[in-house]
């Protein structure tokens, strides 16, 4: 090896070593502002939704079943109309707040609350 080489070898890198720390930060905030954040905030707004919904409203659920609620039940279920007099039973986690409100929107209906 030539005195060169081992020169180049034996030198510290450039920027102190703090660079490469600085960006890690960076990317965690980056991902934390563009990921985890608007997340967290669509699962609330989701919670909320479902929460909110009562009897006499039209729903979509998340399996795609087009209905309207007949009766909250207290352990966490809704009874739902699916045609006249067939109802199912579905979890409120399992209606759809995108795709209800894509369909309010596209109808133009608004809740109606009894």
């Amino acid at each position: 090896m030539t005195m060169n080489t081992i020169m180049l070898q034996a030198a510290p890198a450039p920027g102190g070593g703090l660079g490469f720390p600085l960006m890690m930060l960076a990317m965690v905030v980056v991902m934390y502002f563009f990921m985890i954040r608007p997340q967290a905030k669509k699962a609330k707004e989701q919670k909320k939704f479902t929460e909110s919904i009562a009897a006499g409203e039209q729903i979509i659920t998340t399996a795609g079943i087009h209905g309207k609620i007949a009766k909250v039940n207290d352990d966490g279920t809704l009874k739902l109309e699916i045609s006249n007099n067939n109802y199912i039973t579905i979890e409120r986690s399992a209606v759809s707040m995108d795709m209800t409100m894509a369909y309010r929107k596209k109808n133009n209906t608004i809740a109606v609350a009894s």
